[in-house]
């Protein structure tokens, strides 16, 4: 049985040996398509359900779809704003917050999401790759990772938090109660 402390740091080292090897268009390319399934589940959980908690003390697919767009809008942020030269915003937690009220269903969130992801892919494209590597964003599970790691580290995230979409939309086949 791993431990949380041996998982986090299983999943550091996949983030930075990844995030070394990989050249730029890779790890573009890796982010872009490991991702892309998140349409298919925004557009697989019905709206009138989208609040729905499928279970006592279990997120929502409003609640999921708040914490993976605040994580990919503060790692935006910090990516490029460390890409710029400047030091990243304050440190990003990894927590669920409140569903935003904005948005109206998964297909808004995942547009939301898609929007401001394009605009950080766009960013990443056009670097060189050994950018201000000496600074780093603060994660509260897998320590000071450099924009590289970081960028891999979304990619992580986004796929941890589809499993949880996917599993939300199938037990929603049922009723609504």
């Amino acid at each position: 049985m791993t431990t949380p402390q041996s998982e986090a740091e299983r999943i550091r080292s996949y983030l930075v040996a990844q995030a070394a090897r990989l050249t730029i268009p890779q790890l573009v390319e890796k982010v872009r398509a490991d991702c892309a399934p998140l349409a298919d589940v925004a557009r697989a959980i019905p709206a009138d359900r989208f609040r729905e908690r499928p279970a006592p003390g279990e997120w929502s697919a409003a609640e999921v779809w708040s914490h993976i767009i605040h994580m990919n809008e503060s790692g935006a942020d910090a990516i490029e704003a460390i890409l710029a030269g400047q030091p990243p915003p304050s440190p990003i937690p990894d927590r669920l917050g409140p569903a935003d009220p904005a948005l109206a269903d998964g297909a808004a969130a995942f547009e939301r999401y898609r929007a401001r992801r394009e605009e950080l892919l766009e960013r990443v494209a056009a670097a060189r790759g050994d950018e201000h590597l000496h600074l780093t964003i603060r994660h509260p599970m897998f320590g000071d990772l450099t924009w590289r790691e970081w960028f891999l580290f979304m990619r992580v995230h986004d796929l941890d938090h589809l499993r949880q979409l996917q599993a939300i939309a199938a037990g929603l086949d049922g009723p609504a109660p």
